[in-house]
């Protein structure tokens, strides 16, 4: 099932303010929260989707990024916000519902959701990825090697020696959080807050871990396969969830974000999804015509030159250019035409074309067929 556009799901426009977004967001959260639909499959992908939507269009990159190519510009799968469980919404949009870590007695005075401990999200990871124009092309897959935190292997990344060494928060008794409870004249207000005891952990180590010295965590070298999807540009990010660093002491890894760079064509030139190519040719060969190669992407093609071929004329190569990231076919080949001018001749070559000089079919008489480089160039983009 093709996925809806996130301004729709949100119900906001395409110029709407941050402040707008984050209040249509809040409230589809509210509307559709588990707490409030408990074992309603529908309230909770609702509630999934609105959070996947306020990920991408909250972040002034991300949204540029949506605004231009869709659904297929957020990575042809590496993230931006797909795949959402329960943990990353709550970890990363807790503040929305007012109570630092999910709570959701703000709004409704309930006991909020169970076991309410703070999860956190690790640092992201960037890398810039180099790729040449074959590789955009037509999409590539790239194996890199990335030092990243993961969990402790010998504690399990809780931090504590044997990954049993720890004890409950007695100031929040494991929840991870504290309630303050304040009168007003419209009745009782119940908020929650992250326990300052333990940092929202629920727990605290008593003896630290021997390897990782109580941070939970370790240097790792990994490889990693990116699968980049053909069409991308030069300074697009992309973003694998979960490939970044786990914080310490446990919680959800972060991103991987990764920074295209497309590498210089000795010959060709990218024009968006098409391909440009100039081909310089002798003034014989304009004038008699010949057959010639050219590169492309997929290697060099034969074209010819017809007869009477001018300067500035432009030969299409159909499907010869870029895949199109939103899946909208392919780009073409366009070659510009240059009709090379000798810049010194000898006494025989000067001779000869002294003899043609007056001659009538040497003369410029350009028709109404010959059009002027612009015009012939919006007639190529129409």
């Amino acid at each position: 099932m093709a996925k809806r556009d996130y301004y729709e799901v949100l119900g906001v426009s395409k110029g709407a303010s941050q402040e707008e977004i984050k209040k249509a967001y809040r409230k589809l959260a509210i509307k559709f929260h588990p707490d409030k639909n408990p074992d309603d499959h529908t309230a909770e992908e609702k509630f999934k989707e609105a959070a996947e939507a306020y990920e991408v269009l909250s972040d002034q990159q991300k949204r540029q990024r949506y605004d231009q190519f869709g659904h297929q510009g957020m990575n042809g799968g590496f993230g931006g916000g797909g795949g959402m469980n329960m943990e990353d919404i709550f970890s990363q949009f807790g503040d929305i519902f007012g109570g630092g870590g999910g709570g959701f007695e703000s709004f409704f005075g309930g006991a909020g959701r169970q076991g309410g401990r703070r999860t956190r999200k690790g640092s992201n990871l960037r890398i810039k990825l180099k790729l040449n124009l074959e590789e955009i092309a037509n999409g590539v897959e790239k194996k890199i090697k990335v030092k990243r935190y993961v969990a402790c292997s010998t504690c399990g990344g809780n931090g504590a020696k044997n990954g049993t060494e720890m004890q409950t928060c007695g100031s929040c008794q494991g929840s991870g959080q504290v309630r303050k409870v304040v009168n007003t004249m419209l009745g009782q207000m119940v908020s929650t807050a992250t326990c300052p005891t333990c940092n929202g952990e629920g727990r605290i180590v008593t003896k630290n871990c021997d390897a990782c010295h109580g941070s939970g965590r370790e240097l790792q070298e990994e490889v990693i396969t990116i699968n980049v999807p053909a069409g991308v540009m030069d300074g697009m990010q992309l973003s694998m969830s979960g490939k970044g660093n786990v914080p310490e002491r446990g919680g959800v890894p972060g991103d991987l974000l990764i920074q295209i760079e497309e590498e210089e064509h000795p010959s060709l030139k990218r024009d968006g999804n098409n391909v440009i190519f100039d081909q310089y040719i002798s003034f014989i060969d304009a004038a008699l015509g010949a057959d010639i190669e050219v590169p492309t992407i997929g290697g060099r093609v034969k074209i010819t030159i017809k007869p009477g071929t001018q300067s500035g004329e432009i030969f299409r190569l159909r499907g010869k250019g870029v895949k199109d990231i939103n899946g909208y076919g392919k780009g073409d080949q366009l070659i510009h035409i240059n009709v090379w001018t000798p810049k010194t001749l000898t006494s025989d070559e000067r001779a000869t074309l002294e003899r043609l000089r007056e001659a009538n079919n040497f003369k410029p008489h350009p028709g109404k067929s010959d059009k002027g480089f612009f015009e012939k160039v919006k007639d190529y983009f129409q």
